[in-house]
């Protein structure tokens, strides 16, 4: 992995056109003809697992459009999942966090044996959840309270709550939806598991506002949830992709005092499974498991290549709005 720049610039020097194109249509160069900025992968230390995109409901903008009906993305198995947990060793990377997110991943029936096998093998799991009626199976709990017993310190839930208020969640996720997810997370908050909650600023708030309003919707249901550490209390900017969004160019990096390290792209990938494909692949990250550019082929080391910031979620989530999804050190 020392040669990432040079591959870039070689890539780079195989566009000869640079005359006025639409925005995010060339891989290499932005629409005014800048060079596109990219991103190295310089420490892999999180891989993400879509297990699916399938899930119990339906929000406004989801980015990856899950929904009972959508199954683009089809359930991974454990052992495609331990396939690429032997990878990581054979790569020698510095992974220490395994996500999964999806869909809903309590939907996926590999799920307790995913879980179990990643924790088994000592990393840290966080598990991106919607706290509802999947999570809440009775089968489903009593192995979580079993693995909680054996592994509670590596095990992270991460709860969507897209607002503290009940009539802005439900506009987002259904009628109804609050009340429930608040029972799941009021569960895990009392058996002790460590929970993370996912916001989104959506809404006319402030940040600080928004973490004031969580604070009190905390206080209120006696959770286990530091509102003011951005770990536990995550707050994601909207995505839109029919807004217009600034290309980012390499000279970018030194207008807004950032550096590509700071990008989620240059330590973590994403593995998901298309529908009707034979295996897995792996993808750039989390935002983009649809885009064929942002594959980069079926093993970790294919994976092992620099990302270019070719997608207005590239500018609107990770440059210019700050987020990750992985957790913060």
């Amino acid at each position: 992995m020392d040669n990432f720049n040079e591959f870039a610039v070689e890539e780079v020097a195989k566009t000869t056109s640079r005359k006025w194109i639409p925005k995010f249509s060339n891989r290499y160069y932005t629409a005014d003809g800048a060079q596109r900025a990219f991103v190295p992968l310089v420490k892999p230390d999180t891989l993400w697992f879509n297990t699916g995109t399938l899930c119990n409901i339906t929000c406004k903008n989801c980015y990856i459009e899950s929904s009972p009906q959508n199954d683009r993305l089809i359930y991974i198995s454990a052992d495609e999942v331990n396939s690429f947990l032997d990878q990581i060793e054979t790569r020698k990377w510095p992974v220490e966090t395994i996500g999964l997110t999806g869909g809903e991943p309590f939907m996926n029936f590999d799920i307790i044996e995913i879980v179990t096998n990643i924790l088994s093998r000592g990393y840290q799991l966080m598990v991106l959840t919607n706290a509802m009626r999947p999570m809440m199976r009775p089968k489903i709990m009593a192995s979580l309270l079993e693995i909680q017993k054996k592994y509670g310190e590596q095990l992270i839930l991460r709860v969507s709550l897209d607002h503290y208020d009940e009539g802005k969640h439900d506009f987002i996720r259904g009628k109804g939806s609050f009340q429930i997810a608040l029972k799941g997370l009021e569960w895990l908050s009392l058996n002790g598991f460590q929970i993370a909650i996912a916001g989104r600023m959506y809404w006319n708030e402030n940040e600080a506002q928004s973490r004031e309003g969580f604070e009190r919707f905390i206080v209120e249901h006696d959770l286990k949830v530091d509102p003011y550490d951005p770990n536990q209390l995550v707050l994601f900017p909207e995505m839109d992709v029919t807004r217009d969004a600034t290309e980012i160019t390499t000279s970018c990096w030194k207008i807004l005092n950032k550096n590509p390290t700071d990008i989620m792209c240059s330590s973590s990938r994403m593995v998901i499974k298309r529908r009707n494909s034979e295996n897995p692949v792996v993808v750039s990250c989390t935002l983009l498991p649809y885009s064929e550019e942002f594959e980069m082929g079926e093993t970790l080391a294919e994976a092992e290549k620099p990302v270019f910031l070719n997608h207005k979620f590239c500018s609107q989530f990770c440059v210019l709005g700050g987020a990750s999804c992985k957790p913060k050190e």
